[in-house]
């Protein structure tokens, strides 16, 4: 069965909560190569007062065709009130 991104990123974000313990925010980028789908989510790591101080991290879950999650890795973590930027590679 071929997924379309929306539902990628769906399982993504649903395999991310439950592996972590974390909220899943949004799902900020995605690509495909011979891995597989690298889908990007941001996760509500933290809650803090006030909100904008809320740590965000951007975790990348690596799927295959069928939507399960192969791995993931942590890429950076954020306040909430930080504005986003690239990672330099």
């Amino acid at each position: 069965m071929v997924m379309k991104i929306a539902e990628l990123a769906e399982r993504a974000k649903q395999q991310l909560a439950q592996v972590t313990g974390f909220k899943p925010v949004a799902v900020v980028g995605s690509y495909k190569d011979e891995e597989g789908w690298h889908i990007s989510v941001d996760m509500l790591e933290m809650v803090r007062l006030p909100e904008c101080t809320d740590v965000i991290s951007t975790y990348v879950a690596v799927l295959d065709e069928n939507g399960e999650l192969l791995k993931f890795t942590k890429k950076r973590a954020r306040l909430r009130g930080e504005p986003y930027e690239e990672a330099e590679e």
